[in-house]
């Protein structure tokens, strides 16, 4: 399993298959509700839960809404969730997959290298007519262990220069970006010289990716080509994992060369009265 993305019915082979993969249900909403009460519903069969928030994220903080978990914390969950080293994993939230690219990243991160997310998520699943499970799910406890690293991670210097130097995409929509609106963060706008790429655009309205070729016009389009030095933010660093795993399902990266991820984000960068902040349309 390399694709960054794996079909239901590609799914339901590699489950029949020798070396079935390890699911992880992450579904989650930004301001809730929670989606462990989704989880318990009906999942995939044999799918742990992990929360977003608790287990696949530190506390707010500093370092923005969403950092990056300590390594020992993630482990734990990761372990206790069912992962191993030597299996590949599939991740899957509702549909858009915001939730289920931070977990895969996550992993890459991590250091585990065969993990996929389920294309069109729980929704397409069960449209297909496949079985779930409802309840807590008991895995036999995982033994990966956790290695930061395998996936690149920019701070707010390296964002900004990203911004000047490369590309640096904003994964927001279109009106948090322009600075129109903040719901959630102390200053609204975005950082200067960044493009703004909605990881909503990667989907279409059934959760499902859009072809490769698609995905490989839309940044194309904004100036991303086979080797530029590109990078991805948002508000909290979710959503912008949706945009370096676009990339890379367009052809664009690759599992080793990917897009850089400010896990910070405009959570991070705002908070700071130094950091400068455009608004409007244009970078």
């Amino acid at each position: 399993m390399s694709a960054p993305l794996v079909t239901p019915a590609e799914l339901v082979s590699l489950l029949d298959g020798p070396l079935a993969p390890v699911l992880l249900d992450v579904r989650w909403r930004l301001g809730g509700p929670p989606g462990r009460p989704e989880y318990l519903a009906g999942h995939l069969p044999g799918a742990a839960y992990l929360d977003l928030d608790t287990e696949l994220a530190a506390p707010p903080g500093p370092g923005g809404r969403h950092p990056l978990p300590e390594p020992a914390v993630l482990e734990r969950a990761l372990r206790a969730a069912g992962v191993r080293a030597d299996h590949p994993v599939v991740v899957y939230d509702t549909d858009n997959a915001m939730a289920a690219a931070r977990a895969w990243w996550l992993l890459r991160w991590a250091g585990h290298d065969r993990v996929a997310v389920l294309d069109g998520g729980y929704a397409a699943w069960t449209a297909a007519g496949l079985p779930g499970s409802v309840g807590e799910e008991s895995p036999e406890p995982g033994d990966l262990t956790v290695r930061p690293g395998g996936m690149p991670v920019l701070d707010a210097d390296e964002a900004a220069a990203l911004a000047r130097d490369g590309v640096l995409l904003d994964a927001r929509a279109p009106e948090r970006y322009r600075g129109d609106v903040e719901p959630i963060d102390p200053r609204a706008g975005h950082i200067p010289g960044a493009l703004n790429a909605p990881f909503t655009a990667n989907t279409d309205a059934d959760g499902r990716w859009r072809p490769p070729a698609e995905l490989a016009e839309r940044y194309t389009a904004l100036g991303v080509t086979a080797g530029t030095p590109v990078g991805a933010y948002c508000g909290s660093g979710v959503s912008a994992a949706s945009v370096v795993l676009a990339l890379e399902a367009a052809g664009i990266t690759s599992p080793t060369a990917p897009a850089a991820l400010y896990a910070g984000s405009w959570s991070h960068w705002c908070v700071d009265p130094d950091r400068p902040v455009a608004t409007g349309s244009e970078p």
